[in-house]
Formats: structure tokens, C-alpha cells, sequence
């Protein structure tokens, strides 16, 4: 496929665009990196609180994890038409909705009288996830300069990868301190902040004209169906256990008060698999690609092999979740990079295929765990991250061995996102200080070779 997408002439050569940002732009990005930070914190926290949950409101742990498997459900059924459908709405009003959203849904998780009325919560946070992330990176892409939106995205997209190293870890930890409803309580106000300061702060951005979707027949061709696929099987696998995660290592002897804790360790090996995603998303996407989904199956199948001993168990689960900490950043470009549709109806297909794969995962693992305990459950995540490793070997159209390096990223022609900590922490660094300097970020830019 080449490199060479429609977009509109600005009458300009490429480097002679602007690097700099205005300090409303900065202001901006920064709102939508903490406002993924949130998103992805009440996406996972019950993962950490699931034990304390289910002993609270009576329920089997087993059972606890269809809270994990509603929400994803809402998010899978619902990212793609809700993106279409507000496309025309401006991106403030959106955003500021689903933080809203955000909001009653932890109340609602928060102030639960019962397991039911909790689940209608998690529904409630499905359906302002399932527009939120394609809302946020279109949001980054629209008030940078287009040669910045790359890694404009990449600074949003870094608060998901620390909701998922921070903010879970903390919420857990502050949860087994006092009670998970007070932990919970704590996100809904965070969140209900941030909407303040979305509404006061953001820069207001229009609606556009319908995205460009596509026909499923079109996905086939390009590759990205396959993408979508294989990124639905390896979320899948992944929630079997990960859904899991907190009783599986206190079965390996972890201290009951110590799951964030656990947490925390876990989350930080990830950040070396983003790391990794980070450096070779464009020089060898295919190869990274196998290595990470190969490693997570060999590493699932030797969990039970460890599981009596609880410094090999947190060894072998670092090694499955840094490969797991590439492969968001990887599907993601992968998926945006076959041009089959316009980048946020790729990133809504990328997030409802996630979403597919941990309502499936979760609802998997505890049909296991209630049949025939923990014990199998990494079995049936490596069998499942296997068919994932299968699609991406055979789907060449949809994981090419070379990237494609592009030198401007704009909302009409956008083929790499990452969520890369890498990339982010990278153009941290270059962000001058000086006095009376407008800020920047990035500083220079250059064409991916």
C-alpha cells in the first residue's frame, strides 16, 4: 500500500508548517490526557476490587466479573454508531458528555444498593466509553498543527497507559484501605472536576461531515477486519485471566491487602512493553507483533506451571503483561495505516473490537473459574491468544513487515497513533521553558524513515 492518501493542499510545502502551539492548544491536551487517565481508571477498577465488591454485595467473585463483561458489551455494540451519529456535533459538547457520563456511572457503581443497580452503573460508563476515545483523538488532531498531531495523540493517548499502571493500582489500594465505595466516589468527583474544566478550558472545536465507514467487504480487502480480528482474540485471552488477576495471585499466596500493590508492579511492566511499542511501531510493526503475541501465549501457558510459587507467578505475569504492553499501540497503527476508513471510524472499530474481546474474555473466565476454579484459566487464554498470533501471521495485507513513515498526520489523513509512554515522555522532554517562549511540542520534526 503506499503512502500517499488524499489530503488537502495547504498551498505550503510540509516543512514550512508551524510548530509551535498557542497556550489554549496546551491547555487542551493536557484536559484530554487527564480525562483518558479517568476513563481508563473506571474502566478497570473493579478489576482490582472485585474481591472486596462481591464480599460486600454478597456475590460470587465468579459472578462479580460480569461488571467487567457489561460495560465492554456497552462499549462494543455502541462505539461504532455513536461515533457516526455525532460527528456533526461540536467536540466540546461531546466530550464534556461523556466525562458527565463518566461521572454518574461511578455514583451510581459508588452508591450501588445492589449487584443489579451496580451493573446498570457499568452500563451507564459503556455508553460514554464507547464515544470517548474516537471523540478525544479527533479532538487532539484539531487544535495542534497538523505536523504535531502525531504526537499530540500520542500525550492524550499516555493517560490510558497510566490509568492502567496508576490509577487502578491507586484506586485499588485506596480501596482495600477504606472500602472500595469511598475509592469509588473518588474517580466520580475527579471526573466531575474535569468536566468543569473541559467546559471552562478546552478550546471549542466543530463537528465534521460524516466519516468515511466503509463496507465490511472494504475491511476485508484492506487488512483491517483482520486487524480487528486479531485484536478482538488477544483482548480476549487476556480478560480470561487479567479479569481474574487479583484472586489468581492470592491463590499464589499474595497477602489479601496487597492487590494493588501487585497491581502497581504488574502495570510498571507493562510501560516496558509500550517502551518497546514505542521504538519499533514503524521501523518493524509485523515482527514486534508476533514476538509480543507469542511471548503472552508461552507466557499464559506457563502460568499453572509456576502457580505454587509466588515469585514465579509474578515473574511469568510481568513477562505476559510488558508483550501485552505493545500491542495496543501496534493494532492501533496497524489498523489506522490500512486506509480503509477515516481514522476515527478505525479507532471506533479498534475500541469496539477491544471491548468485544473483554466482554467475551471476562464472561469466558468465569464460566472457567465457576466450572473448574482458576486453574484453567490460563490455559484458555493462551489457546485464545494463539488464534490471535495465527491471524496476524497469516494477514500480511493488514500487518505489513515495513510501517509506513509519514511526515504530517492530520484529521484526513491520520495513519499513527500510539499510545506510546515512550513517545510521549520523549516530547515531554523538548517542551522549552524559556520566558517569553510560546510553548511547543515536539520542537523539530523530521520524516520517519
Amino acid at each position: 500500500m503506499t503512502d500517499t492518501l488524499a489530503r488537502p493542499s495547504t498551498g505550503r510545502s510540509q516543512t514550512e508548517q508551524p510548530h509551535t502551539l498557542t497556550a489554549s492548544a496546551v491547555v487542551g491536551i493536557a484536559v484530554l490526557g487527564l480525562s483518558t487517565f479517568f476513563a481508563i481508571t473506571t474502566e478497570l477498577m473493579p478489576v482490582g476490587l472485585l474481591s472486596t465488591m462481591s464480599a460486600d454485595l454478597g456475590v460470587a467473585e465468579s459472578r462479580m466479573g460480569v461488571v467487567v463483561t457489561v460495560y465492554a458489551l456497552a462499549v462494543a455494540v455502541l462505539a461504532l454508531p455513536l461515533t457516526w451519529a455525532t460527528a456533526r456535533v461540536p467536540r466540546k459538547a461531546v466530550l464534556v458528555a461523556t466525562l458527565v457520563g463518566y461521572t454518574v456511572s461511578n455514583l451510581m457503581v459508588a452508591f450501588a444498593p445492589s449487584f443489579e443497580f451496580l451493573c446498570a452503573g457499568r452500563i451507564v460508563g459503556g455508553v460514554a466509553h464507547a464515544l470517548f476515545f474516537s471523540v478525544a483523538s479527533a479532538y487532539a488532531t484539531r487544535i495542534v498543527p497538523p505536523r504535531l498531531a502525531g504526537r499530540a495523540i500520542a500525550f492524550v493517548y499516555s493517560g490510558s497507559s497510566l490509568g492502567f499502571v496508576i490509577g487502578v493500582p491507586v484506586a485499588t489500594t485506596v480501596g482495600d484501605q477504606v472500602g472500595w465505595r469511598l475509592a469509588v466516589t473518588g474517580v466520580a468527583v475527579a471526573s466531575a472536576l474535569l468536566a468543569v474544566v473541559a467546559l471552562i478550558f478546552l478550546p471549542s472545536v466543530r463537528g465534521e461531515s460524516y466519516p468515511h465507514i466503509g463496507s465490511v467487504a472494504s475491511w476485508a480487502r484492506s487488512g483491517l477486519l483482520a486487524v480487528v480480528v486479531a485484536d478482538l482474540l488477544l483482548f480476549a485471552g487476556h480478560y480470561v485471566v487479567y479479569t481474574y488477576i487479583g484472586p489468581y495471585l492470592v491463590d499464589a499466596g499474595l497477602g489479601t491487602g496487597s492487590t494493588g500493590t501487585a497491581l502497581l508492579v504488574l502495570g510498571a511492566t507493562g510501560v516496558v512493553g509500550l517502551l518497546v511499542a514505542g521504538a519499533f511501531v514503524d521501523r518493524a510493526p509485523r515482527q514486534t507483533l508476533l514476538v509480543a503475541v507469542g511471548v503472552m501465549t508461552l507466557a499464559l501457558g506457563a502460568l499453572p506451571f509456576v502457580h505454587g510459587s509466588l515469585i514465579g507467578t509474578f515473574v511469568v505475569a510481568g513477562v505476559w503483561v510488558a508483550a501485552n504492553g505493545t500491542t495496543g499501540t501496534l493494532f492501533m497503527a496497524a489498523a489506522i495505516r490500512t486506509g480503509g476508513v477515516s481514522p476515527d471510524i478505525a479507532g471506533a472499530l479498534i475500541n469496539a473490537g477491544s471491548n468485544v474481546g473483554i466482554a467475551a474474555g471476562a464472561a469466558l473466565g468465569a464460566r472457567a473459574f465457576e466450572m473448574t476454579g482458576l486453574a484453567a484459566l490460563p490455559y484458555t487464554a493462551a489457546v485464545i491468544v494463539g488464534g490471535s498470533l495465527v491471524v496476524v501471521l497469516l494477514a500480511r495485507r493488514g500487518f505489513p513487515t515495513i510501517g509506513h513513515a509519514q511526515v504530517s498526520l492530520s484529521t484526513s489523513n491520520l495513519r499513527t497513533i500510539t499510545s506510546s509512554v515512550a513517545v510521549v515522555t520523549g516530547s515531554v522532554r523538548t517542551i522549552p521553558s524559556r520566558t517569553g517562549s510560546v510553548p511547543t511540542l515536539g520542537g523539530h520534526s523530521r520524516p520517519d524513515a
